[in-house]
């Protein structure tokens, strides 16, 4: 059984992270996309992030209609910082041996590989999946360059990096906090329902952060 895992804030979750979840089940042949909601994201220490409870429940409500996609709270439920490689543990222990897991993430998530926890330990519990994002879309080349760096820092990476051939998606979960602050419509840019969720509980009335 072929499973993708989507980690990530999803502060707020919008359609950029559902079609490449999308693009990747169908590319890939994934049975399912577990979307990942991270508790405590290390990287992100340094700035205010919305409450799990409300990040969960939103990726549950736009996903809600895709009966590939399932939300998956086993970093939302973990105290302290939360890290890949211990999310993927948990998980190859539930899904056992007979699962191959694809984990998705943007190509400018990808140039912080190596400071992630037990790099080494990730790769070897999963592929990498990895979509094209706009800043780096921009620059002919530049991905290669990347990659090419990271397999200096972590030789045998490339071998299990796959990338995703789909359209660019230039939509972020800061520039949707950043019109909510403002005042700025977000329809078609977030499902309705989470929309909606978002409208109920006055949420990112004023910006959390630029990540």
């Amino acid at each position: 059984m072929n499973i993708g895992v989507l980690g990530g804030t999803f502060d707020p979750i919008h359609i950029g992270h559902l079609i490449v979840a999308e693009e990747a089940r169908i590319k890939l042949g994934l049975s399912e996309v577990l979307f990942v909601p991270a508790g405590q994201p290390w990287l992100k220490l340094d700035r205010d992030v919305s409450l799990a409870a409300h990040r969960a429940e939103m990726v549950r409500r736009a996903i809600a209609d895709n009966p590939h996609f399932k939300l998956c709270t086993l970093e939302v439920e973990r105290p302290g910082p939360t890290y890949t490689v211990d999310t993927l543990t948990m998980l190859r222990k539930q899904a056992g041996s007979d699962a191959h897991f694809f984990f998705i993430l943007g190509h400018d998530a990808l140039a912080d590989f190596p400071l992630w926890k037990e790099p080494k330990r990730v790769v070897q519990l999963c592929r990498l999946v990895v979509a094209p994002r706009p800043v780096l879309s921009e620059v002919e080349g530049s991905g290669s360059k990347d990659l090419k760096h990271l397999e200096t820092a972590l030789p045998g990476l490339l071998e299990q990096v796959i990338q995703l051939d789909m359209p660019v998606i230039g939509i972020s979960s800061a520039n949707m906090r950043r019109r909510l602050a403002q005042g700025l419509s977000i329809r078609y840019l977030v499902p309705p329902e989470v929309a909606t969720y978002i409208t109920e509980h006055k949420m990112y009335m004023t910006s959390v952060g630029d990540a």
